[in-house]
């Protein structure tokens, strides 16, 4: 019946005339070609400026829309650092980074209008004023000079086991007055229903099925976000930027099965997950002439309420009493940030001054609970889920820039971090520490089509507090125990970008990383039989990331082009149980994608297909090795329309070569490696194909 309704919809859309044409009809126009920066003009560190007409093949509502089709360019989101800290991303807006943490920048991109973008500028990083930034870097420079605003709706249908999702979409509104500008959103784009069913098999050490699983989940997944901005263009150069945002997750879990065994009654299991939560984040940053220079300051403040309960009960078809178990926890997480940022001009090159202090709090309650005969669940003693974690970070940084030569660049940062962690609950404890951060970047750009950077810089990662403290994981009967040595991983990390133009063919781009890495966070050795998280002294990592954009209207295929990216990874730390060296827990080793676009020249019409590929390694605990994934192969098959009535509408069909759910599990009677083989699970569940449709439009 979906496939019918789609192909229903498929039929009406060709049957529609298209509105007046604003542009030329996209089909036609060339792929995005960039203009050359002249010395001293629009940005003196711009490599290459494309504007709106450059994307007008794709029918563009919003900044994302065009970013996402420069050649060869992959948007990077901010990392998981601690605080703010210095930059980590590469996308700037208006030459600014944003001073917010609960936006990725997705949701920053496509928040703004198709309409408000004057142009985005290729830069390179490292010749920048912004401390931290290496490689390349979209600039997107935009105004909004009225009142506008875009909207999207993408339900989404599965075929097996999962409730239609109609929920997913997002609007927003940008416009000016006078010195202010000013946008608002409500933004559900990660709302999702999954699911997928089939057997799992049981194997005893010898090989031989123990017990025969038939199970089926879905999940219910909304994260509603309303959120608003203002921007004020205050005297002189003066800008101000004051936003915030208010979030409710709805998050729900449920599973179902059957489980038989030879020799015991047939089991009914129901598991049922709710960790539905709410969070706010207020920001602003004002930045002003002050001295010779400039002075940003940047204030933070985010609080998310997290309750969590996940409750399991089996009960035989015999009548036979039901068993049961419930683990619950309520966190209150908080973060507070003050920060300085002071800029001028000394001896050819750019400086930066920065001090930042963040304040980091959990607070948390978790318990356990068994069904007693009467069905009732009795609490059981765990105090090692009970405590609170906060820590008082202070850092200070100060970087310098300049150019060496017209095609040589060079930055460095350099600076420290003091902080006090501090632990109540299971003994309790009271940790101070001093870290040295920073890093060098050199930028090397000797001709219009390629350009180099390579950057060696030290990190210091954030941790999660809830890792601290005791967690059940019912579902795999696992236990993680308290943790209170528990300290942040550091890294030295050297990393390799290299870029090259294809003229009229696109771009190509090869990324080189590695890491030397202190107290890896993984599961460890906790008392004599316990397992926690904790760190690993040494480990290393490094990985080769290869995209590329390949336009193929030279060859003859006008409107075709193909994006493509190769990624390979190792990884190497001493398992802390067995002492033999493997992968990093849950490491992705290899990813393999390609996606074809064709616009089809004289029409509004596109339509693609794309594939991907991933190998994983399993997670590793005390007696067990798991590895989860879906695949082989992701696919997925698409049609759009850029002008139905003004709206870009799309109908894609993902999952067409039947990708499925597989877990392989073996779990010991101990240690693993050192003791028998408990039992062997295998799961491969059915997935199924998804029906997805779009409907984009501006008003």
């Amino acid at each position: 019946m979906r496939m019918v309704s789609l192909a229903a919809i498929g039929a009406a859309l060709c049957g529609m005339p298209a509105t007046a044409q604003e542009a030329p009809v996209t089909g036609d126009t060339p792929p995005p070609a960039p203009v050359e920066a002249p010395a001293g003009g629009v940005s003196r560190a711009a490599r290459q400026i494309y504007t709106p007409a450059d994307f007008a093949r794709y029918a563009p509502k919003n900044a994302y829309d065009m970013l996402k089709q420069v050649p060869g360019f992959a948007i990077r989101d901010n990392e998981d650092l601690r605080g703010l800290g210095i930059a980590t991303g590469n996308v700037l807006f208006n030459g600014k980074r944003p001073s917010n943490k609960g936006d990725d920048m997705y949701t920053q991109l496509s928040r703004i209008p198709g309409g408000n973008v004057e142009r985005i500028e290729i830069v390179d990083g490292a010749t920048l004023d912004i401390p931290g930034l290496s490689g390349q870097v979209a600039n997107i420079v935009y105004r909004a000079d009225s009142f506008s605003g875009q909207f999207s709706w993408k339900p989404e249908f599965r075929a097996h086991y999962t409730d239609p999702l109609f929920t997913r979409g997002d609007i927003s509104v940008r416009g000016r007055t006078g010195a202010i500008e000013y946008e608002v959103a409500l933004n559900n784009d990660d709302s999702a229903r999954s699911g997928a069913g089939g057997p799992t098999l049981i194997y005893d050490g010898a090989g031989n099925i123990i017990e025969e699983r038939s199970d089926i989940w879905n999940t219910h997944y909304d994260t509603p976000k309303l959120s608003a901005r203002v921007t004020w263009d205050g005297p002189g150069d003066s800008v101000a930027n004051l936003g915030g945002h208010y979030q409710r997750k709805y998050d729900r879990y449920y599973e179902d099965g059957i489980r038989v065994s030879p020799g015991q009654p047939d089991r009914l299991r129901t598991v049922r997950d709710k960790a539905d939560s709410w969070n706010y984040e207020l920001s602003g940053d004002y930045q002003f002439g002050f001295g010779p220079g400039k002075l940003k300051l940047i204030g933070l403040r985010r609080f998310s309420h997290e309750p969590y309960a996940q409750e399991i009960i089996t009960t035989p078809v015999d009548g036979s009493t039901p068993t049961g178990d419930r683990f619950a926890q309520v966190g209150d997480l908080g973060e507070t940030i003050a920060r300085a940022e002071y800029q001028w001009k000394m001896f050819g090159g750019d400086w930066q001054l920065s001090g930042e202090a963040a304040f980091n709090t959990l607070d948390n309650v978790a318990s356990i609970a068994v069904l007693n005969p009467s069905g009732v669940f009795v609490e059981q003693p765990f105090p090692g889920g009970i405590g609170g974690v906060s820590e008082d970070r202070y850092e200070g940084l100060l970087s310098f820039g300049r150019k060496l030569t017209e095609t040589l660049s060079f930055q460095l940062v350099a600076g420290a971090e003091h902080s006090t962690i501090t632990q109540t609950g299971v003994d309790g404890q009271r940790r101070s520490f001093f870290r040295p951060k920073g890093s060098v970047t050199l930028a090397w750009a000797p001709s219009a089509d390629f350009d180099l950077s390579v950057k060696l810089r030290r990190r210091v990662l954030q941790l999660s507090f809830y890792d601290f403290l005791a967690r059940a994981f019912l579902n795999d009967d696992n236990q993680n125990e308290v943790n209170n040595d528990l300290r942040p991983q550091q890294d030295w990390t050297f990393e390799a970008e290299a870029n090259k133009k294809l003229g009229a063919w696109g771009s190509t781009k090869l990324n080189f990383i590695y890491r030397d890495v202190e107290d890896r966070v993984d599961v460890i050795p906790v008392g004599a039989d316990g397992e926690a998280v904790g760190n690993i002294d040494k480990s290393r990592a490094w990985a080769i990331d290869w995209t590329s954009t390949i336009n193929l209207d030279p060859a003859g295929l006008k409107g075709v082009k193909l994006d493509t990216r190769l990624l390979y990874q190792k990884s190497s730390v001493r398992d802390p149980f067995t002492g033999e060296k493997r992968s990093y827990s849950g490491w992705t080793d290899t990813v393999a994608e390609i996606n074809l676009r064709h616009d089809i020249a004289g029409t509004d019409w596109a339509w693609g297909a794309g594939g991907e590929y991933g190998h994983y390694q399993p997670n590793y605990r005390r007696n067990q090795s798991d590895k989860v994934w879906e695949g082989p192969v992701f696919a997925n098959v698409f049609v759009e329309h850029k002008n139905v009535m003004g709206l870009t509408v799309r109908a894609t069909i993902a999952n067409a070569l039947n990708a499925r759910s597989k877990r392989d599990r073996t779990v010991y009677t101990g240690v693993r490696g050192d003791s028998p083989i408990d039992f062997v699970e295998k799961r491969n569940r059915l997935i199924g194909p998804i029906f997805a449709f779009s409907v984009r439009g501006k008003f």
